[in-house]
């Protein structure tokens, strides 16, 4: 290596190269990811470039003022095996400096994540299959759109499953192009929130919060009705038993999987209602 590499945040349109990157090693990003990723920190998308070519990247979020979530650590083929993936990883993790930090790595990286001061907290499956039909309701729960609520109500009850607030990451993530938000009301309440995305492989649901199976079984069910083509995918954290046992009740198949980890104490999340994470790069 030599000076003639360095670090610096991505432009807007560097991201949608990232999310290239990342579907080539079949993480199957979102058709519209990048437009919500880069409002949740426009600064926090980290570019490697040799002679000018990007050849790795990062993405460092940082979250209100404590938190901050790590993905999209990419080497591009033409660049693996001099040094240029750590460099990057190394600059990202300065960005977060002081920070509980959180990542979804593949397995077979989490030795490497742990040199690092990671420390595995659950394991959330990937799994896939044909869309299920639709199902009643439990009683007392109507199925809205989530755009018939304030835009408040949505953000305080995502914050019961992540742990900073992520207002400007949400509001777009609700209401990108093809995206489909539903939430299930109980006397007006919220009690479950879901969103659809058209993927390059089939169609994602993610998050999927719910009160209980019922409630996550019929928002799943009344999202993929209305999915394009391909299988619906399902982000499940392993730590809520419920939410696997749904996904298998399904004919759902297991298809990848990642080790959320992170470099202190867990934070204290909703896991029990969690059914299906929002998506892997930003937590």
């Amino acid at each position: 290596m030599t000076d003639r590499f360095v670090v610096r945040s991505m432009r807007r349109a560097e991201l949608d190269l990232a999310a290239d990157w990342a579907g080539a090693e079949g993480w199957n990003p979102g058709l519209a990811d990048t437009s919500a990723f880069h409002a949740a920190d426009p600064g926090g998308f980290l570019v490697g470039l040799r002679d000018g070519a990007p050849v790795a990247c990062i993405s460092v979020v940082r979250y209100g003022t404590d938190f901050g979530f790590l993905g999209f650590y990419i080497a591009h083929p033409s660049g693996r095996g001099q040094g240029y993936g750590i460099r990057v990883w190394d600059a990202g993790m300065a960005r977060l400096a002081g920070r509980l930090v959180g990542l979804d790595g593949v397995p077979a990286h989490q030795d490497n994540y742990r040199k690092s001061g990671f420390t595995l907290a659950w394991r959330n499956i990937r799994f896939e299959g044909a869309p299920p039909g639709r199902a009643v309701p439990p009683a007392g729960i109507v199925l809205a759109d989530a755009a018939s609520l304030p835009f408040e109500q949505l953000a305080v009850f995502d914050r019961q499953f992540f742990p900073a607030p992520r207002d400007a990451f949400l509001s777009l993530w609700l209401a990108c192009p093809g995206h489909r938000a539903r939430v299930a009301l109980r006397d007006g309440t919220i009690v479950g929130l879901a969103v659809a995305r058209p993927c390059r492989h089939g169609t994602k649901i993610g998050p999927l919060y719910a009160a209980d199976t019922g409630i996550a079984t019929a928002l799943l069910g009344d999202l993929s009705a209305a999915a394009g083509d391909g299988p619906i995918v399902l982000d499940v954290p392993e730590a809520n038993p419920a939410a696997v046992r749904m996904a298998e009740s399904f004919g759902f198949k297991a298809a990848f999987e990642t080790a959320r980890m992170y470099t202190a104490t867990a934070p204290v999340i909703d896991l029990r209602n969690l059914f299906g994470v929002t998506t892997f790069e930003l937590g």
